[in-house]
C-alpha cells in the first residue's frame, strides 16, 4: 500500500467535508483515529480506509472522522474513540479491519458498545 502524503490527506478531508460536519450541527456520531507514530506503525491507516469504506456504503451523512495523535498507550495500537451524541465515548484497541467495520455497524450504526474491542468507557479527566 503506498504511504498517505499531506496532499492524500487533504484531498481526503476536501471530498468528504460537506458530508461530514465538525461542531456545525448536523452529526450524531465522531470517530477519532489515533495516527501518532506509533498508530501508523500498527496499521491506522488501514483502519481510516476500512471506517471510510463502511461509511460510504452505508450512506450515512450524520457522521465525522477526525484523527489524533498518540492516544499514550501504544502497545494498544491501532486505536479509536467513537463518540454517539448523548452517550460517554468508547476508546477502542489493538483493531483490525474487520474490528472496524464490525464497531461501525455494531456501535455506530446500532449504537451497541462491542465489549471485545473496547479499552475503556468513558471521559478521561485530570483533575
Amino acid at each position: 500500500m503506498a504511504k498517505l502524503t499531506i496532499s492524500d490527506l487533504k484531498q481526503i478531508k476536501e471530498k468528504h467535508k460537506s458530508t461530514f460536519t465538525l461542531r456545525e450541527g448536523g452529526y450524531r456520531a465522531k470517530v477519532t483515529v489515533h495516527m501518532g507514530t506509533c498508530g501508523i506503525a500498527a496499521g491506522a491507516r488501514n483502519i481510516v480506509n476500512a471506517l471510510m469504506d463502511e461509511i460510504g456504503k452505508s450512506g450515512a451523512d450524520d457522521i465525522i472522522v477526525t484523527t489524533s495523535g498518540c492516544a499514550g498507550l501504544c502497545s494498544k495500537e491501532p486505536m479509536v474513540t467513537v463518540e454517539i451524541l448523548n452517550n460517554p465515548p468508547v476508546k477502542y484497541k489493538e483493531l483490525t479491519e474487520d474490528g472496524i467495520r464490525e464497531i461501525f455497524r455494531e456501535h455506530v450504526l446500532g449504537g451497541k458498545i462491542v465489549d471485545k474491542f473496547a479499552l475503556v468507557i468513558g471521559s478521561e479527566t485530570t483533575y
